[in-house]
């Protein structure tokens, strides 16, 4: 593994350095961890624009999508310095992230002239509409259907747990359009506007106080099949690439991370217990083999190759490590612990508030058994589950 940013890389780094110095201030122990709210969109938006503008927006697209036609290591560098500063990226996330890339490997040449530009720049944001209330994490569960009507698909059904559903315009939908194909087989792609008659974005009040989640229903949605995605029937092959993309959006956490609850434990004189120091090593140990793991990624991106599966160790260590240390310091604070007040309790309350977000964070991506099997048929090349359905007819399949 190659250490070190490379001369090029280390010339990308500072001019990134020095765009990012000049229009955002550096975080520190204020800065929001999770903001939200119409000032916070409004400013993500005037943001994404910036970095559009400066040539910082999808790095690695071509430059006559509005990207810089960069290298992989290029966006790679970016994401570690802007990380670094308090930039409103998390609107943008998903649509940059796994649906414009989906559109721009499926789509016609008309949908990327439409779409793709906009949403780099900040104009239109996206959201990703597979969940649903009954298939939980088996994505070729869903029963959305969508029903052939002349030019048009007609689409009833309801998705849940869709972020940002309540402030996107577009958004791609995985519907079923054969029931008596077997689940994998019958699934179809769409562009929906998510502004258009019978489409309803209900946003969850989550434990945490956020409300980032929604319950989106579809109730005789008319889609032109113009705006479908992918061959008819043909929506796994299509929902794996986005699958793939956001496995590597949600790979990292925000934290706190175990330099965070290491400081509060200095100042609260818990690092005299000999049981608190054995977990921080645990932490330490646990994000120290993540970091190697990211270094594995970055070193195949900077020689032109394409990361493996590993990318799932991810989450599954900083979502885990997440609810684990937010436990431990909310058990420090003995019976304080309960009280979720920013203006009184220690780190304005983020060991509160990332703790009930946390649990959040295993399940978006992939649950945690998901990324298991994955890691466990894909890169230590077990065997896998046993799956019976997969030759029956999804019309056959029992429910409930």
């Amino acid at each position: 593994m190659d250490f070190n940013d490379t001369p090029e890389e280390a010339e990308f780094r500072a001019e990134a350095r020095s765009f990012l110095d000049k229009h955002l201030k550096l975080k520190d122990a204020n800065s929001p961890r999770r903001p939200s709210g119409e000032d916070f969109l409004k400013r993500a938006k005037d943001w994404q624009k910036t970095k559009a503008e400066g040539g910082f927006a999808q790095i690695t697209w071509p430059k006559e999508w509005g990207g810089r036609g960069g290298t992989a290591m290029q966006q790679v560098v970016w994401n570690q310095e802007e990380s670094r500063f308090e930039a409103p990226t998390g609107p943008f996330a998903i649509g940059l992230g796994m649906c414009v890339p989906t559109v721009i490997a499926f789509g016609s040449d008309e949908h990327k002239k439409r779409y793709v530009k906009p949403a780099l720049m900040g104009e239109e944001i996206w959201c990703q509409l597979f969940s649903e209330p009954a298939a939980g994490s088996d994505v070729a569960g869903v029963k959305t259907r969508a029903i052939k009507d002349g030019d048009e698909w007609v689409i009833n059904g309801q998705k849940v747990w869709t972020t940002g559903a309540h402030f996107s315009d577009y958004g791609i939908v995985l519907t079923r359009t054969d029931p008596k194909a077997p689940k994998h087989k019958g699934l179809t792609m769409f562009i929906v506007d998510m502004n258009q008659k019978g489409v309803e974005a209900k946003p969850i009040h989550q434990a945490s106080g956020g409300r980032e989640f929604n319950e989106v229903y579809f109730t005789d949605v008319r889609i032109p099949d113009s705006d479908r995605l992918g061959d008819v029937g043909e929506g796994w092959k299509v929902a794996i690439v986005t699958l793939m993309n956001e496995r590597l959006a949600v790979g990292g956490s925000p934290g706190p991370d175990w330099k965070e609850i290491m400081d509060y434990a200095r100042d609260t004189g818990s690092l005299s217990d000999q049981a608190f120091r054995e977990k921080l090593a645990d932490w330490y140990v646990a994000a120290q083999g993540y970091s190697l793991t990211k270094f594995r990624t970055q070193t195949a991106l900077s020689r032109g190759e394409t990361p493996g599966p590993e990318n799932s160790i991810g989450k599954i260590i900083t979502a885990n490590q997440l609810q684990d240390i937010c436990n431990s310091a909310i058990e420090m604070q003995d019976h304080y612990g309960i009280m979720n007040d920013a203006d009184t309790m220690p780190a304005n309350a983020l060991f509160q508030q990332s703790f009930m977000w946390a649990p959040g964070l295993r399940i978006a991506g992939g649950t945690d058994e998901i990324l298991k099997n994955i890691i466990a048929e894909r890169v230590l090349g077990l065997p896998q589950d046993v799956r019976v359905d997969k030759k029956v007819p999804f019309e056959e399949l029992k429910q409930g």
